[in-house]
C-alpha cells in the first residue's frame, strides 16, 4: 500500500471517530421565548442531534425527508467508508478502479456537508429573531469535521487507471 493510500486510510478512521459522535451528541438546540417583564420566559427548547432528527421527521409523518437525511447523512458515509477497504483489498486493476469510480460518484451523493450547512443556516436564522435563539452543539462540529476529514481522505486516495492493451 502506497503513503497516499495509508493516510486515506487513516484519515477516513479519523473521520469515522468524529461521525460517531457527531450523529449521537446534540447538534443544534433552539430556545423559544416571550417578553415577561424585565425577563424572557422560555416557552419552547429543543436540542436534536441527526439521528434525533431523522426519529423527529419520521414520527411527525415527514418519511421522505427522514429516509433522505437517513441515506445521506447516516448511511453513505459507512458505505463509502467500507468501500475504501474494498478498494484497497482489490487487487484486480479493473475492478478496483471501477469500485473507485463507484465512491467517487457516490461521494457526490453523501449530503453529509449540506446537512451541516442547514445546521448553520438554522443556527443563523434563529439569531435574526429576537424570540428565538439558537445554541450549535459539539456534535455539530464533530459533523463538520468528518465532513472536510472525509473529503480530505478521499482526495488523498490513489487509484491508478489500469493499463488497456
Amino acid at each position: 500500500m502506497t503513503t497516499r493510500n495509508m493516510v486515506a486510510v487513516g484519515l477516513t478512521l479519523v473521520s469515522l471517530g468524529l461521525l460517531i459522535p457527531g450523529l449521537w451528541q446534540p447538534a443544534l438546540t433552539i430556545v423559544a421565548s416571550v417578553p415577561f417583564g424585565n425577563k424572557p420566559m422560555e416557552i419552547f427548547r429543543q436540542t436534536q442531534n441527526v439521528v434525533q432528527a431523522v426519529r423527529s421527521l419520521y414520527e411527525s409523518g415527514n418519511y421522505f425527508v427522514s429516509g433522505l437525511v437517513l441515506l445521506f447523512s447516516i448511511i453513505v458515509p459507512f458505505i463509502k467508508a467500507a468501500m475504501l477497504g474494498v478498494i484497497l483489498a482489490t487487487k484486480a486493476p479493473g475492478p478496483r478502479y471501477r469500485l473507485y469510480l463507484f465512491v467517487r460518484s457516490l461521494s457526490k451523493w453523501a449530503m453529509a456537508d449540506v446537512f451541516a450547512v442547514g445546521v448553520f443556516i438554522a443556527f443563523l436564522a434563529s439569531k435574526a429573531t429576537d424570540n428565538l435563539d439558537a445554541i450549535i452543539g459539539s456534535g455539530f462540529y464533530y459533523f463538520v469535521g468528518y465532513c472536510l476529514l472525509s473529503n480530505v481522505a478521499f482526495q488523498f486516495l490513489h487509484v491508478p487507471v489500469p493499463e488497456t492493451n
